[in-house]
């Protein structure tokens, strides 16, 4: 979980009230945190925060922001926010992503502030905030990555674009010596943590304004004038990129709200792409994006077991900085602030409401119903099937459920239509709930090339399916599925594997040929017990192996594990 450090006196200021250590310890958990420590003769405050889908309480101002809100303190008003058909007026302040951008990290945003000069705890603030947000939530700098620049050396319009490594160049932070872009890959200390994300690129990222001068080298490090930020400084420039502009949005309300509650007045900047994004060729930042989520008082009182008032629902979450309506048929509107997306479906609200009313408001019950603890029969099944696997050489694997389309669909040679998406992915990366075990391992194998074949792996897990037959829409079944590959794997080779398995699991079986773009026609088939089908197997298809970059035969089988038993 994320942990930040904070000095006592920024932050209780930053809160408007000094509270003793009891005291923090008690009111934490409003904020889905915890006080973790404290560093007496330096002043510290060591926090703990317990949800990592809430980047805006990883810094001092934004958790004493959530704690003045729990107390019932009037939510500040973020009146620099633009949206859809109302956008705020930039002025002369423009952004522009050139036509020559990073197309591996094509979006970049920024915005302005003002009014206010940095002292040593906002810049140690701001430094922390910029820390946490491209670390944790930005995958240490992979999806986001954050500059803090001095704006009175900005000449606008701002301009990012992808430039030649080995003939741009720039003289980086803390450095002396003017260097090519790849140079600092390899001379500075952040070229060495961060290059490789860029590293293998034909061309970098490169952020500089009108005038021609280097603002940084995107995500590695800033430049050495305008974007060094000192004590003192009024004026400033915000910038963020990666590879996905909701991310980035969120990310810059994050901070633009930060600043604003330390009292820098918040100047917007007109983004333009050179493409169409979900929010269109231009966009004005900071940018308010969130859509409104429902629930019910039905719902909400039958999953908390209380009775609930209009008037208290409004007040409640207005503690979560959510404004709320409640219409007279009983359905709960809710708006999140700019600064959280994490309102995902009906139960964030309600536990929202939980978190405002107090959960030690909560009467205690006492269990109801008592069972006695056993394996599933798909464990004590999957516990008879590995020594069977491990006994033909395979070595067990565990992967994550989601992943992207890319990996789950493209790569697979089929279509992502009957998958199951998710709604608000984090990244791209997580877009998918994987249908089947047969990618991951694939993807095992993509990146082993460098170990003496033959490879082989299987994996006992769950995989998701859309079912219209279901309550829910969908289905988890338990799968379990191996991959061998190697010079000379072929149809019967696998087809013996398989053949072995059931053997050993006193299963008799039939096949029939399939026509699946995952396998080579003619060299695949589905099995079946009794009229059931169970699995299928056969040697992967050329295509599928070059979308993989494999290079060797491989051959895969896969079977769900609850019909089997």
């Amino acid at each position: 979980m994320p942990k930040i450090e904070v000095k006592e006196n920024f932050f209780y200021k930053a809160l408007g009230k000094k509270y003793t250590y009891d005291e923090l310890e008690a009111v934490f958990p409003k904020a889905k945190a915890e006080l973790d420590g404290v560093d007496a003769e330096k002043g510290m405050l060591k926090i703990e925060l317990n949800d990592t889908n809430r980047p805006d309480l990883w810094s001092a101002v934004g958790l004493a922001r959530a704690l003045r809100l729990s107390m019932g303190k009037k939510a500040n008003e973020y009146d620099f926010l633009s949206e859809k058909g109302n956008t705020k007026n930039s002025g002369k302040r423009e952004f522009i992503v050139d036509e020559n951008y990073p197309e591996y990290r094509q979006y970049s945003i920024g915005f302005a502030a003002e009014g206010k000069s940095v002292t040593e705890d906002i810049l140690e603030a701001l430094i922390q905030t910029q820390e946490k947000i491209c670390s944790n939530y930005g995958r240490k700098r992979k999806l986001i990555a954050m500059g803090i620049y001095k704006s009175d050396m900005i000449t606008y319009p701002v301009h990012y674009c992808a430039a030649n490594p080995d003939t741009t160049s720039f003289v980086p932070l803390h450095e002396q010596t003017r260097m090519t872009l790849r140079e600092v890959l390899t001379n500075t200390q952040k070229g060495r943590e961060y290059g490789h994300i860029i590293q293998d690129c034909d061309s970098f990222p490169y952020l500089k304004d009108s005038a021609g001068h280097t603002l940084s080298l995107p995500p590695v490090i800033n430049s050495s004038d305008v974007g060094a930020v000192e004590i003192g400084d009024k004026n400033l420039f915000i910038e963020m990129s990666g590879p996905n502009l909701k991310m980035l949005l969120l990310a810059s309300n994050i901070v633009a709200s930060d600043l604003s509650d330390m009292g820098f007045t918040i100047l917007p900047v007109k983004v333009k792409f050179p493409y169409k994004t979900e929010f269109g060729t231009s966009v004005t930042v900071p940018y308010y994006f969130q859509k409104k989520t429902e629930t019910t008082l039905d719902e909400a009182e039958k999953l908390l077991g209380i009775k609930l008032k209009r008037s208290e629902v409004i007040k409640l979450l207005a503690k979560c900085g959510i404004k709320a309506d409640v219409l007279p048929n009983g359905v709960i509107e809710a708006y999140p602030p700019c600064y959280r997306n994490d309102l995902i479906s009906s139960v964030d609200i309600i536990e929202d409401i939980a978190i405002a009313r107090g959960l030690e408001s909560f009467d205690a019950e006492p269990l109801s119903d008592f069972t006695i603890g056993r394996l599933q029969p798909s464990e004590v099944f999957a516990r008879k099937l590995r020594p069977i696997l491990v006994g033909l050489g395979f070595q067990e694997m565990m992967y994550n459920y989601l992943s992207s389309i890319k990996e789950y669909a493209e790569n697979m040679c089929i279509s992502d239509e009957n998958m199951i998406h998710i709604l608000n992915p984090m990244s791209e990366k997580f877009a998918l709930v994987r249908p089947s075990i047969i990618p991951s391992l694939l993807k095992t194998e993509s990146l082993s090339s460098h170990a003496p074949y033959p490879h082989k792996a299987f994996e006992i897990g769950k995989v998701a399916v859309i079912d219209k037959n279901s309550s829910g829409g969908t289905r988890t079944d338990n799968s379990f599925a191996l991959m061998s590959a190697g010079e000379g794997e072929n149809y019967n080779s696998i087809s013996s594997v398989v053949s072995t398995i059931f053997y050993f699991l006193g299963k008799e079986y039939t096949l029939k040929e399939i026509d699946d773009p995952r396998f080579i026609k003619g060299r695949s088939a589905s099995v079946y017990i009794q009229d059931k089908q169970v699995g299928v197997f056969g040697e992967i298809h050329p295509r599928v192996l070059t979308a993989w970059d494999i290079e060797v035969p491989v051959v895969v089988c896969e079977f769900n594990l609850d019909l089997l038993l």
